[in-house]
């Protein structure tokens, strides 16, 4: 009696597929592909060192991410856009206050760029700069976001009689950016400057806030 041939195994991996620890495998080559693209550059990091810094091999780039623009993408999209939209979340949260709004901004942006800080480098490098891979992310994705409102609010609120007339809402925006990001942007060189490296995140946020809200008066 011929006995008939064993149901095929659902469960065996296609050759050349990953493994079960999959997910691991693909944040751990997202957490690499930040670190390159915020110290080394978008332009100048290599999907072969990104995985090599990874510890999986370069197939495995290609296998979850296609080429290095949807690697960029992927970054964008998964870890770079959800923090923004974090602090745009705490700010539609806060009330018409001006001093309420800078003061959830500054906290807002502090505290993402401490528990990030490859997001300052990342900024600096392709935002700001001529030539940067994600300068076109700023104004068409991140300015509705934070920009904008902020710019929005702090009209709203000279026009009611709450914000200082002389201050124009979109420099003060422009301001407010400035003074969050590029200070974490360049910590080691002033921390090294002054010689403290031990000025803390939350004496920082509360120098911004008095600068802002007090201004040099004794």
């Amino acid at each position: 009696m011929n006995r008939s041939a064993p149901a095929p195994d659902k469960t065996a991996r296609t050759p050349g597929r990953p493994t079960a620890d999959a997910a691991p495998q693909r944040e751990r080559l997202l957490d690499a592909a930040v670190n390159a693209f915020a110290h080394t550059g978008i332009h100048a990091s290599s999907l072969r060192g990104i995985a090599q810094q990874a510890g999986v091999t370069p197939a495995l780039v290609n296998y979850y991410f296609g080429n290095k623009p949807c690697l960029v993408e992927a970054m964008v999209e998964e870890r770079l856009l959800p923090l923004i939209q974090g602090v745009a979340a705490r700010l539609q949260q806060a009330g018409d206050s001006p001093r309420e709004l800078v003061s959830q901004f500054v906290r807002g942006m502090s505290e993402m760029v401490t528990r990030h800080p490859w997001i300052p480098p990342l900024w600096v490098r392709e935002i700001l700069c001529e030539g940067g891979a994600l300068r076109d992310l700023l104004t068409t994705r991140v300015a509705p976001l934070i920009p904008l409102l902020l710019a929005q609010r702090f009209a709203a609120a000279q026009a009611r009689g709450d914000l200082n007339p002389a201050l124009d809402p979109r420099l003060l925006v422009v301001s407010l950016i400035g003074l969050t990001m590029l200070p974490h942007a360049a910590a080691p060189l002033w921390r090294g400057i002054f010689a403290n490296p031990q000025i803390g995140d939350e004496a920082l946020i509360c120098h911004t806030l008095a600068l802002l809200e007090q201004g040099m008066e004794a």
